[in-house]
């Protein structure tokens, strides 16, 4: 098979043309290739070939590509029509066409027979996989995955996916035409979920699983998630945005697809409320409802008026200075209500190892340095008024509080904790290196930071005895920490690099 490189392929064919075919077409022209348009259906590439033109003259008019550039990425525009139609001058061809493993293999199998020696075999899967659809292929060396994330010409992150017959000098070339196109890519494993859809398992299996125990409710998770972590979008809104039905679905597919491994198991909520129809956004109602497509999100409960009482803070500097009037002996005096910080650990368990009063302690969590949200931890033995007044306390300080059922760990670390240990995951089975896990998932997915380097920031350390903490006290496997994880806290080595490998002996 003839190679060639980023600087010289001149024509792609995209087959398909709904929103991802559209879209990949319009950054394809825009970046100077000769795109041909198809579709079995003749009208659809014609409206599809109108709507890039008109998405140029949208940018034109926004003042973000000139009038010149827009008339000349129009004019590498071919509507074709036919798919199957000869392909020999065409260096890429990338399918587009609706997610199902046979549609795709007849497509491939056919496009073989019409191409040239030179042309590249893309598809733009988003779940099965690439070896899979190459195995209908006479020569499977050919094709490889090429995941563009809706909207194309806005998600700059494009997963690379080689097949396990996918030629050598393949997933560089693409690579580096992707670059040419000034989209980012990272190099993903043919694998259940590739890296973005693997990695965000972390996030919304845990959040489930936080539903599930009653620990929190919806709006608590996505809140806590967003002004505690710092997340665009909480775990609950997301998945009311992508469907329920698609994404337990996916949740489904990478838990079987890696053989039942605990950290991706799924909760049994998201089965049941799929077969009730609860899909989000799409169907008016999910974990939130929606009126004329507006999350209706409720309000904040009110703090209840309390007489003031004293407060007792232990092991914790940066909370005993957010707070008035802090009692400062060595031991709480006999009405105050007692705050723990603890990583890890319940506040139950934290006042019984410290012989702290159980009834009026209660846990705020620390991560964070109690700079945004503030998560309040209730566990069953908590006075109720001794409660209220913990809450007026930390509601006087400004800052919007949570309350949430005590568990091992508060609803932020077990957010942080599963997202770390899912990516630590990925590192491990060098099924992605670490640059390219944090890219995937700080551009695919909108985390503040990478995972890896989430964890650095935070500290192995702190996110291992998180997960320490969670495994000892439920006993669940889930919570196993990786060996990447532990090994580099041991060694106080970044979650981000490799370190030494054996090969690096050689």
């Amino acid at each position: 098979m003839e190679r060639w490189t980023a600087e010289n392929p001149g024509t792609v064919r995209v087959i398909g043309t709904g929103v991802m075919g559209r879209g990949i077409a319009q950054l394809a022209a825009a970046g100077g290739l000769t795109v041909e348009l198809a579709d079995m259906r003749a009208e659809a590439v014609a409206s599809a070939a109108d709507h890039v033109a008109a998405m140029y003259g949208r940018l034109v008019a926004k003042g973000r590509m000139t009038e010149e550039a827009a008339r000349a990425a129009t004019a590498r525009l071919r509507p074709i029509g036919d798919p199957l139609a000869p392909a020999a001058g065409c260096d890429l061809i990338v399918e587009a066409v609706r997610e199902d493993l046979e549609t795709k293999r007849e497509l491939f199998a056919a496009l073989e027979k019409v191409c040239g020696e030179r042309t590249v075999l893309a598809t733009n899967t988003s779940s099965l996989s690439v070896t899979a659809i190459g195995s209908a292929l006479a020569d499977p060396s050919r094709l490889a995955g090429l995941h563009f994330f809706n909207p194309v010409p806005l998600m700059r992150l494009v997963e690379v996916v080689p097949g396990a017959r996918t030629a050598g000098w393949i997933p560089g070339a693409l690579l580096d035409l992707v670059r040419r196109l000034g989209h980012k890519p990272v190099l993903a494993p043919d694998a259940p979920g590739f890296l973005v859809n693997h990695a965000g398992r972390g996030l919304v299996t845990e959040a489930v699983q936080i539903l599930a125990e009653a620990a929190a409710e919806p709006v608590d998770v996505d809140r806590i998630a967003r002004e505690a972590l710092g997340l665009k979008m909480g775990p609950f809104e997301l998945l009311d945005l992508t469907g329920l039905d698609v994404s337990h679905a996916v949740m489904e597919s990478i838990w079987n697809g890696f053989y039942g491994d605990p950290r991706l198991r799924p909760g049994h909520l998201t089965r049941t409320r799929v077969e009730a129809g609860l899909f989000g956004r799409k169907t008016g109602e999910g974990f939130y409802t929606y009126v004329d497509g507006a999350k209706q999100e409720p309000a904040e409960p009110p703090v209840p008026p309390v007489p003031p009482r004293p407060v007792w803070v232990h092991d914790s500097g940066a909370l005993r200075n957010l707070l008035p009037d802090v009692e400062t002996g060595a031991r709480p005096t006999a009405d105050a209500i007692v705050l723990v910080t603890p990583y890890g650990q319940s506040a139950l368990a934290c006042a019984q190892a410290n012989g702290l009063p159980v009834e009026r302690t209660l846990g705020v969590d620390p991560l964070g340095d109690f700079e945004g949200r503030l998560t309040l931890s209730v566990h069953p033995g908590v006075d109720p008024s001794a409660g209220q007044a913990a809450l007026a306390v930390l509601a006087a300080t400004g800052r919007p509080v949570t309350v949430v059922r005590d568990t091992p760990a508060p609803v932020a670390q077990r957010l942080l904790a599963s997202v770390v240990n899912v990516a630590s995951g990925i590192a491990e089975q060098r099924l992605a290196r670490p640059q390219d896990i944090n890219t995937a998932v700080r551009l695919g997915l909108g985390y503040p930071y990478g995972p890896l380097e989430w964890g650095d920031r935070v500290g192995a350390t702190t996110v291992l005895r998180i997960l320490r903490g969670m495994h000892d006290a439920t006993g669940d496997p889930r919570y196993r920490p990786s060996l990447w994880l532990t090994e580099r806290a041991a060694l106080g080595l970044p979650l981000s690099e490799a370190g030494t490998a054996p090969g690096d002996l050689r």
